[in-house]
This record gives structure tokens, C-alpha cells and sequence, in this order.
């Protein structure tokens, strides 16, 4: 015969059970740019086929990505290589056996998130500087 409490308890861990770290955010972050680049890819993908069809199929493409919607994409997918980037970075790190101190862990996760901030406004203020304005 069970005992009751046994059979109530969940069976294996969820996350209702876990609190949100840092680090769990970082994991899930790494999955969803790894996600967004392949997304990113596809729609540069789409535009190197459109240079190659013709220029009634690039100004297609060049109206989507000039568009509020093509630039948000184009900002986010920016933004997703270069989070994936340095999360990339942080794992080899990691793979030499330094920073795996809780707060070099800390330290590496906050500076990813910020860097990779920082890097695609910068990356974004220089090319509309070079273009001459939005």
C-alpha cells in the first residue's frame, strides 16, 4: 500500500518548483537566439535569392526590410547574433575552467546581456551614420 503523500508528489522536477536565475534566463536566452539566427538566416537568405532573381524581386525584399516590421526584424536578428555570440564566447571561456566561481557566473551573464545591447545600438547608430540618416 502507498502512502498518500507519495502519490501526490510530482514524480520528477518542474519548473513550477525552480526560482528564475540568472543563469537558467541565460540558458533559455541562448536557445531562443540560436532560434532567432535561424530565422535571421532565412530571411538573408531571401535576400541574396532576390539579387539573384532580378530587381522586381529586391525591391520586393528592400520595401519588407525597409519597412518598420523589416527593421525590427533586422535590429532583433542583430541583436540575436550577437547575444548568441557572446554566450558562445562565455562557453569557451567556461571550457578553459575559468570564471566558474558564482560570481565570475554573474559577472560573464550580466556583461552578455549588456554588451550585446550596447554592440547592436552601436552597430545600428554607425550604419545609419554611414548611410547618411534613417
Amino acid at each position: 500500500m502507498t502512502n498518500k503523500l507519495e502519490a501526490e508528489r510530482p514524480l520528477s522536477p518542474h519548473l513550477q518548483i525552480y526560482r528564475p536565475m540568472l543563469t537558467m534566463m541565460m540558458s533559455i536566452a541562448h536557445r531562443i537566439t540560436g532560434f532567432g539566427n535561424a530565422v535571421g538566416f532565412a530571411l538573408l537568405t531571401w535576400w541574396l535569392v532576390a539579387i539573384s532573381i532580378g530587381p522586381d524581386a529586391y525591391a520586393t525584399v528592400d520595401a519588407f526590410f525597409g519597412s518598420l516590421i523589416g527593421r525590427v526584424l533586422l535590429f532583433l536578428f542583430t541583436w540575436s547574433l550577437i547575444h548568441h555570440m557572446l554566450g558562445g564566447i562565455r562557453h569557451l571561456i567556461w571550457d578553459t575552467g575559468h570564471g566558474l566561481d558564482k560570481v565570475s557566473i554573474e559577472v560573464f551573464a550580466w556583461a552578455t546581456i549588456i554588451s550585446s545591447v550596447v554592440l547592436t545600438v552601436l552597430i545600428w547608430v554607425a550604419g545609419y551614420a554611414l548611410m547618411g540618416g534613417p
